[in-house]
C-alpha cells in the first residue's frame, strides 16, 4: 500500500486532499497544529504538532513516504496578511516549516514532494490594472510581491527547486489562486474573500448592506476546491519541474462577487464600500502553461462552486445562531 504524508491536514485544502488520497487507496498520515475544525479527518493517522520544531518533523517522517504534500503555512485573508502586523511571524513560521520538511525528506530519501505556493508571489507592478493583470508564470521576475507572505512563498519555491537540482528530488510547485469551497475557515479573521462574503450575506437581512473593503472594483479569480485537488495530484505525479498556476481564469470584481452570492442567497443585498486592506488591483490565473503541460483546465463555473460554498456557510451560520 502506498503511503502519503499531508502537512497542513487540519486546514481547508489539506482536509480535502486527505479525503481524495484515501479514496485512491493510500495510507495517509495527516499533521497539523490542530485537528480539522469543520470535518472529521479521514487520515489513518493524525498527529498534532508544530512543524517549526525540527525534532517533531523528523519524528513524523518515520518511513519513506511515496508522496509528501506540504500545505502548511502561517497564512490568512487580507485582514491578516496585508496589515503588516503579522509579517515577522508569517515569514519566520512558514520558512522554518519548509526548511524542516525538506531536511527531513532528504534524510528519508523521499523524492516526491509537492509544495503549495501562491499567486501572491507575482509582482505588484503587473497587477495594477483590474481588468488586465499579468500572472503568467514567467512574469514572477523581477520579483516584487505585494506582501511578506508572497516573498516567503517565492523564497520557498526557490528552496524546493534547489533541492531538485542538488539532491535529485522531484519537488513540484503549484501556485494556488484563491481556493474556495466548503469545510474551510469562514469567520475569525483568517478567512478568504469568498468565505467572508458568503458569511456576510448569510448574516444579513434582506435589503441590508454589507461592507466591502476598497471600492470593490479590484478583480480576482477563484478556484473550487475539487478542481484544486485534481490539479495538485496531476502536478505531483507529472515530470513538470517548474512552478505552474493552479487557478481559474474566470475573473470577477469583488462587487460582482457580492452580487453573485446575493443572487444565490435570494436576498437583495446592498454594498457599502469602506477603507480596508485590499491587496493588488487585479489578479487572474493564467492557465496557458498548465493546460499545455498537464492537459488540465477547470471544468466548473464560479457560480456552481459558490452555490455549494454558500449553502455550507449558511448552514454553519444557522447552526451557530441556533446554539446561542
Amino acid at each position: 500500500m502506498k503511503k502519503a504524508l499531508v502537512l497542513g491536514a487540519g486546514g481547508f485544502i489539506g482536509g480535502h486532499l486527505v479525503k481524495r488520497l484515501k479514496s485512491e487507496g493510500f495510507w495517509v498520515r495527516g499533521v497539523d497544529l490542530k485537528f480539522h475544525e469543520h470535518a472529521q479527518t479521514k487520515a489513518d493517522d493524525f498527529v498534532v504538532g508544530d512543524l517549526r520544531d525540527q525534532k517533531f518533523v523528523r519524528s513524523i517522517f518515520d518511513c519513506r513516504f511515496d508522496e509528501v504534500y506540504q500545505l502548511a503555512a502561517d497564512m490568512g485573508g487580507a485582514g491578516y496578511l496585508f496589515t503588516g502586523e503579522n509579517d515577522a511571524n508569517v515569514m519566520h513560521n512558514s520558512a522554518m516549516i519548509n526548511l524542516n520538511v525538506l531536511d527531513a525528506s532528504l534524510k528519508r530519501d523521499i523524492k516526491n514532494v509537492f509544495y503549495s505556493s501562491s499567486a501572491c508571489i507575482y509582482p505588484t507592478h503587473n497587477q495594477l490594472e483590474p481588468n488586465n493583470p499579468n500572472c503568467a508564470e514567467d512574469s514572477a521576475y523581477p520579483a516584487n510581491p505585494d506582501s511578506e507572505y508572497g516573498w516567503e512563498k517565492l523564497f520557498s519555491e526557490r528552496l524546493y527547486l534547489s533541492y531538485n537540482r542538488n539532491f535529485d528530488m522531484n519537488c513540484r510547485v503549484g501556485r494556488y489562486h484563491n481556493i474556495f469551497g466548503p469545510n474551510g475557515t469562514w469567520e475569525g479573521g483568517k478567512e478568504k474573500a469568498p468565505a467572508a462574503l458568503c458569511r456576510k450575506v448569510a448574516m444579513a437581512k434582506d435589503g441590508a448592506a454589507i461592507e466591502v473593503w476598497g471600492d470593490g472594483l479590484q478583480t480576482r479569480s477563484f478556484l473550487f476546491i475539487d478542481e484544486c485537488i485534481e490539479a495538485t495530484i496531476r502536478l505531483m505525479r507529472s515530470d513538470v519541474d517548474f512552478p505552474v498556476n493552479i487557478g481559474s481564469d474566470e475573473m470577477i470584481s469583488v462587487n460582482d462577487l457580492v452580487k453573485l452570492i446575493a443572487s444565490i442567497s435570494g436576498k437583495n443585498i446592498n454594498i457599502a464600500n469602506i477603507a480596508g486592506p485590499e491587496g493588488v488591483r487585479g489578479r487572474n490565473s493564467n492557465n496557458r502553461l498548465i493546460t499545455e503541460v498537464l492537459g488540465w483546465a477547470p471544468s466548473q463555473t464560479l457560480r456552481a462552486g459558490m452555490e455549494v460554498t454558500y449553502a455550507w456557510i449558511n448552514s454553519q451560520n444557522s447552526q451557530q445562531h441556533n446554539q446561542k
